[in-house]
C-alpha cells in the first residue's frame, strides 16, 4: 500500500511540474503576444500621425500660393452646405 502510494506521490508531483511549465510557458507566450500588438499599434500610430503631418504641410503649401479671395471661395464652396436633394 505505501509503494502505491510513494508512486502516486511521484506521479502527481510530475503532473504538477509538468503543469507549471505549460503555465510558465502560456503567461510568456501571451506577454510576447501582447509585446508584438503593441509594436504594430505603435508602428500604425506612427504612420497615421505622419500622413496627418503630409496632409497639413500640403494644405499649408497650398493655401500660401493662394490670395484671400481665392481661399474664401474654396472654403465657401467646400465646407458650406448646399441646398442637396429635399431641401429648399
Amino acid at each position: 500500500m505505501w509503494a502505491w502510494l510513494e508512486r502516486f506521490k511521484s506521479v502527481a508531483v510530475a503532473a504538477a511540474a509538468a503543469a507549471a511549465v505549460l503555465f510558465a510557458t502560456y503567461l510568456r507566450g501571451r506577454s510576447a503576444g501582447r509585446a508584438v500588438e503593441r509594436e504594430g499599434n505603435a508602428a500604425q500610430i506612427n504612420e497615421q500621425a505622419e500622413q496627418a503631418r503630409k496632409e497639413v504641410r500640403d494644405v499649408q503649401d497650398q493655401t500660401a500660393r493662394m490670395d484671400d479671395g481665392a481661399i474664401a471661395d474654396e472654403l465657401r464652396r467646400d465646407w458650406v452646405r448646399g441646398a442637396g436633394q429635399g431641401r429648399r
